[in-house]
């Protein structure tokens, strides 16, 4: 088992940083997810652990070595890789046992750990197999299973859901998180997928452009988050941001968005005092805007807003509402019971206890 450390690290590919001053530290047993959009250095970071990249600067430790040096088969790691990588023309048994043949496992051994690792993930059945005769989940099995035979220290996964269409996805996320906990090993798991971030991980890093934005618990990325590039990816849909400025008028602290006005309440007015009067950016998530009928219990219902709604999209256990007021849109996540009509009249109610103020020239959370 080992904790990971990227203290101060660059990588560059000639004028281009594709990783700039990384600084992370994951704990042993772990399950950190780097997430983010594509090119933001997500897989670069993973790699260069992995050793498949040289860094440029910095030290990149595991446990209490510093493996900058060190060649990948010498880190005691395992990656799964987005192509499942099988060897077409050998069996599945043979594929998982592949990596410990080459570094002379006892024949007993390989056999046990092939054969425990294969009921672990469900495949004990299909080891006679060849990849061709497999499904896309069980040939992600047996990559998984290729990885768990050697009993590293840290897994590394690189997006190994993306080929899996969306109910396997879903299943095979919970197998990943169950397998885990098994194992009781570090993971690190990148993925650009906010949804998977969210399920998995203990805590996410998230990144832009070789950079990371915030590393925290997914349920403080999701309220509290530093910026509106964090505020933005995470979530879904995702948050309804606007141009606004912080006035007073009629003695309270209102948010003017132009075409109307919405209250700050009052136990968040100390937070935003110092921009009062100032230009900001406004958020707030879609579950936070609510049909007037249907409130929540607990949510203040003094913030209300008519709307002419756009479009409607259903889905079962919810609504998704597009409205707009005076050329300002937002997406509401409604109730299933609501009354929004494509086309009609609506009126909605903010809950501005959730709000989020972001500073206007650094994007920046004031609260």
């Amino acid at each position: 088992m080992a904790s990971i450390k990227y203290d101060h690290v660059w990588k560059r590919f000639g004028d281009f940083a594709a990783l700039k001053d990384l600084n992370l530290d994951i704990a042993d047993q772990e399950f950190l997810v780097l997430v983010g959009p594509s090119g933001c250095g997500k897989t670069t970071a993973l790699r260069c652990l992995a050793g498949l990249e040289e860094i440029t600067e910095g030290n990149i430790m595991i446990g209490d070595r510093v493996v900058n040096d060190v060649p990948p088969k010498d880190r005691d790691i395992a990656m799964v890789f987005q192509s499942y990588a099988l060897y077409p023309h050998m069996s599945v048994y043979d594929n998982m046992a592949f990596g410990l043949k080459l570094r002379k496992t006892p024949r007993a051994e390989i056999d046990a750990r092939v054969k425990e690792a294969a009921e672990m993930l469900g495949i004990g059945q299909l080891l006679d197999r060849k990849p061709k005769a497999l499904s896309g989940g069980q040939r992600q099995r047996v990559a998984l299973g290729r990885a768990i035979v050697r009993h590293p220290s840290v897994f590394l996964m690189d997006e190994p859901l993306s080929n899996l269409d969306a109910k396997l996805r879903v299943q095979t996320r919970a197998e990943i998180s169950k397998l885990h906990q098994r194992l009781k090993t570090t993971f690190i798991y990148v993925t650009h997928d906010q949804t998977e971030a969210m399920t998995m991980g203990t805590r996410i890093a998230v990144m832009r452009d070789g950079v990371l934005q915030q590393l925290d618990t997914p349920q403080t990325l999701y309220d509290h988050p530093a910026n509106m590039f964090v505020a933005g990816f995470i979530g879904s849909p995702a948050m309804n941001f606007f141009e606004a400025t912080l006035v007073r008028g009629d003695g309270k602290v209102l948010v003017d968005f132009g075409p109307f006005q919405l209250p700050v309440p009052p136990s968040r007015i100390d937070m935003i005092a110092d921009h009062i009067g100032m230009p900001i950016f406004f958020g707030v998530r879609p579950e936070d805007i609510h049909d007037t009928h249907y409130v929540p219990r607990g949510v203040d219902d003094t913030a209300r807003l008519m709307t002419m709604v756009n479009v409607v999209e259903p889905l079962g256990s919810e609504v998704y509402a597009y409205v707009e007021n005076g050329g300002k849109e937002m997406v509401g996540r409604l109730d299933p019971r609501t009354s929004a009509r494509t086309g009609q009249p609506f009126e909605v109610v903010i809950d501005m206890t959730k709000m989020h103020i972001f500073d206007r020239d650094t994007e920046r959370a004031l609260i």
